[in-house]
Formats: C-alpha cells, sequence, structure tokens
C-alpha cells in the first residue's frame, strides 16, 4: 500500500504543469515552420514551390534521420547521469538562435544563395528541437503510470500544445504583416517566436528527474538504429500507432502549410481569422476528448475524433465553386477533431512502452521515443511536399516580396484540393492502419498493477 501511495504521488500538480508548458515550445515550432515556411520560400524569397517542398523536405529527412539517435542517446544518458535533461537544456538554448537565422535572410541576394541559407538555419533548428522533443515525449512512460494517469497528463500539455498553436499560428503571421518590409517582418516575427518557444522547452526540462544510475555498454550509431528497428519490429501496437500518426500527421501537416495559400489566394484574408477558427474549438474540446476517453476508451474515442476530422475536411471541397466565409463552419469541426487526433494517440504512447517494457524490459522511452518523433516529422514534411508537389502541378506562379502576381484557376483549384479531398482521403488510411491497434484500458491496468507488485516485492 505504501508502494501504491508513493509511485501515485509522483503525479502532483507540478509535475503536470511544468511537463504541460513544453508544450508551449513544441506546439509553437510544430505549428509556425510549418504555417509559413513555405510560403516565404514562394512568395518572399521567390523559390519554385517544387524547390521549396524539397527544401523543406531535405531538411526533415535530416530530422528523421537524427532522431532514433538522439533517442538511443537519451537512454543512454538516463542510465549514465540519470536524467534525460542534459539534452533537453542543450536544444532549448539551441533552438531560439538558429530559429531566428532561419527567417534572417538578406534581400535580394538571388533564389539560390536564399534556399541554401534556409535549408541549413533549419536543419540546424530542427536538430535542436530534437534534442528536446524525443526525450521530452519519452518522459510520460516514467512520469505517470497507469492508463488514466497517463490521459490526465497529456490531456494536460494538449490543452497548452493547443494554447500555443493558437498563439502562434495567428500571433505569429499578424506580427510579420505589421511591417510593410516583408523581411523585416519575418525577421521579428522568428524573434518573438524563438524566444517563446526555447523559454518553454526550458522551464519544462526541469520534469525531467534525475534517477538511480547503471552501466551500459557503449553504442554506435549503427547500433542506435538497430535499436529502433528493434523496437518497431517486436511491438505491433507501436507499428500500428505510429503508422496512423505519421498519416494523419501528413494530413494535418498539407492543411497547416496550405492554410496561408487558402487565406491569401481563395479568401482573400489574413491566415489569422482562419487559424483561430481551427484553434480555439480545439482548445475547447481537448479536456472533452479527455472526458469521452475515460468512458468509451481512447480508442474509440480517437476513431470519432478521426472521422469528425475527416468529413470536416471533405465538405470544404465545396470552396472551388463557392468561396466565403462558411468555410469557418467546417474548418471549426476539423479543429474539435483535431483536438483528439493529438492528445489521445500521446496518452496511447505511454501505454505501448509500458506494454513493451513488460515484454522486453524498461530503459527503451528514448528509443520509442525518437522513432516516434522520427515518424511524426516525416508525415508533417511530407505533408509540405504534397502541398508543393500540387502546387507546382496546378501552375502557381512564385514571387519575390512586393511582386504582384496573378494564380490561374488551376492553382486556386489545386489549393482547395490539398485542403479538402486529399487530406480526408489519408484521414481514411489512418483509419485503417489504426484498427490493428491492439491495446485496451484492462491490458494496461493489468500492466500497472503488475509493476506496482513488483516494485512492493523489491522494497
Amino acid at each position: 500500500m505504501d508502494t501504491l501511495a508513493k509511485m501515485d504521488s509522483v503525479l502532483t500538480r507540478k509535475t503536470i504543469a511544468t511537463y504541460a508548458v513544453g508544450s508551449l515550445g513544441t506546439g509553437g515550432f510544430a505549428t509556425l515552420p510549418g504555417l509559413v515556411l513555405v510560403i516565404y520560400l514562394t512568395d518572399t524569397l521567390g523559390i519554385a514551390a517544387l524547390a521549396a517542398g524539397i527544401l523543406v523536405t531535405v531538411a526533415k529527412v535530416w530530422d528523421v534521420i537524427i532522431d532514433p539517435v538522439i533517442g538511443a542517446r537519451s537512454d543512454r544518458s538516463l542510465a549514465l547521469r540519470g536524467s534525460r535533461r542534459p539534452f533537453m537544456l542543450l536544444g532549448s538554448i539551441a533552438l531560439p538562435v538558429f530559429f531566428i537565422l532561419t527567417f534572417a535572410v538578406p534581400a535580394g541576394i538571388g533564389a539560390v544563395a536564399s534556399g541554401a541559407w534556409v535549408l541549413v538555419a533549419f536543419m540546424i533548428t530542427a536538430t535542436a528541437f530534437s534534442l528536446f522533443q524525443v526525450p521530452y515525449i519519452a518522459l510520460p512512460a516514467e512520469l505517470a503510470t497507469g492508463y488514466d494517469d497517463r490521459t490526465k497528463l497529456i490531456s494536460a500539455r494538449v490543452v497548452v500544445l493547443t494554447i500555443a498553436i493558437l498563439l502562434f499560428g495567428a500571433g505569429a503571421p499578424a506580427i510579420q504583416q505589421a511591417f510593410t518590409n516583408e523581411y523585416t517582418g519575418y525577421l521579428v516575427m522568428a524573434a518573438a517566436a524563438g524566444l517563446l518557444i526555447g523559454g518553454g522547452m526550458f522551464v519544462a526540462s526541469f520534469v525531467a528527474r534525475r534517477g538511480v544510475t547503471s552501466d551500459v555498454p557503449k553504442f554506435s550509431i549503427v547500433d542506435n538504429y538497430r535499436t529502433g528497428f528493434a523496437a518497431l519490429k517486436r511491438s505491433q501496437p507501436f507499428r500500428s500507432l505510429l503508422l496512423t500518426f505519421l498519416l494523419q500527421g501528413l494530413a494535418t501537416g498539407l492543411m497547416l502549410a496550405g492554410a496561408a495559400y487558402l487565406a491569401k489566394w481563395v479568401l482573400g484574408t489574413g491566415v489569422t481569422i482562419l487559424f483561430i477558427a481551427l484553434i480555439a474549438p480545439a482548445l475547447i474540446f481537448a479536456p472533452v476528448w479527455a472526458i469521452i476517453s475515460r468512458r468509451i476508451g481512447k480508442e474509440r474515442a480517437f476513431t470519432i475524433a478521426s472521422m469528425l476530422f475527416g468529413i470536416a475536411a471533405l465538405s470544404m471541397l465545396l470552396l472551388v465553386w463557392f468561396p466565403g466565409m462558411w468555410v469557418y463552419a467546417p474548418v471549426a469541426l476539423a479543429g474539435a477533431g483535431y483536438a483528439g487526433m493529438q492528445s489521445l494517440p500521446m496518452s496511447m504512447l505511454p501505454d505501448v512502452i509500458s506494454h513493451d517494457a513488460t515484454r522486453h524490459g524498461a530503459g527503451s522511452a528514448g528509443t520509442f521515443g525518437g522513432v516516434w518523433t522520427a515518424g511524426e516529422t516525416t508525415g508533417m514534411a511530407l505533408g509540405a511536399t504534397v502541398l508543393t508537389i500540387v502546387l507546382a502541378a496546378s501552375g502557381y506562379l512564385e514571387s519575390v516580396a512586393s511582386q504582384v502576381v496573378v494564380q490561374p484557376p488551376s492553382a486556386i483549384t489545386g489549393i482547395v484540393l490539398s485542403f479538402s479531398v486529399v487530406p480526408a482521403a489519408i484521414i481514411v488510411l489512418s483509419l485503417l492502419s489504426f484498427s490493428r491497434y491492439p491495446l485496451r484500458k484492462a491490458d494496461i491496468d493489468e500492466l500497472a498493477a503488475k509493476t506496482i507488485v513488483g516494485s512492493a516485492i523489491e522494497s
């Protein structure tokens, strides 16, 4: 009984709040580059849509390559130093510097030089983010035990995540648009956002506790990848959940990257109002999905949220023939579904990690986190790639700052399709993948009970 009380007391309000603050950083970085980076490349730096897509994809591919290594090294840091904190602190300090540099391209240096500048700066920024993000998403399995405790921890995180998405998605473009000079606007936006992102990450780094150290063998980089592939191979629940989240990242990444184009060329408004219409309902529904999941299970709640998002996206096909402000209604429905699509898989991931630990031993949370982050990054990167392919195929015209262009009707149709039919189809594929996810509440509660009994015996 004493052991049980001790384990339950770990999840304090301070722990929940400190962990949640990290999503101010993760939400900001997940949102802002996806929202403005592609249109910054095409409509300010004059880089062709397909070339812009390649630049973003290359940077994200690098991210995918390093995530499993960071995950394995994070596990090693936990074993040797008793904490994942050093990785998180380094990432939180380095990110603001290179995020600002990404949007500090000097005017008039040409498309090739501008593209190279953005590529290098953004790759280093993504590396810094991974140093924080990978251990950060591994922490819930170590901070909380039990099916519902992890839902509580992740739900608080998603509330902050949703606030961050609203703050950065609506506020940052407004800062940029407040300046007549587009280059200055993007630089000021990046400075304000980068410091806020880094601050949230820095605070959350201290939720990573210091524990018992242990001797571990040295691993090469190749061994790090082998460890990641081994986790994928042995855990069927992880494969199913990861593929589902990757596909949904592709759908949401596509819509996120396309939002600025939809607002500018289809609706003729700023992206701020469109983003508020999406995220305000998500903020309201984040705790609602937690309540629903406790009644019907995370798995059923997640399926309902995904279907709501997909149907809302599909309905926006009507923008091809009837562009107008009515679109804010389905966007709001998509936002309600999006809240569940974010929070529920993230609360299932610790369940997957603990399920694996009972069968293959603890100490692999960072490895799972690295592979998970790589999958999420892949989905978001491919979203921007798919958008630029659609834009290029539909005849989208790039431009430099202040240059006036008129997009052909085919480009307008391409923008709408990338915001409606294509993401809806991807959501259907994600639900097919999720149908193979096997874990339920009874399974996780049984694992938690075994863990408590085992700890009691050891003590």
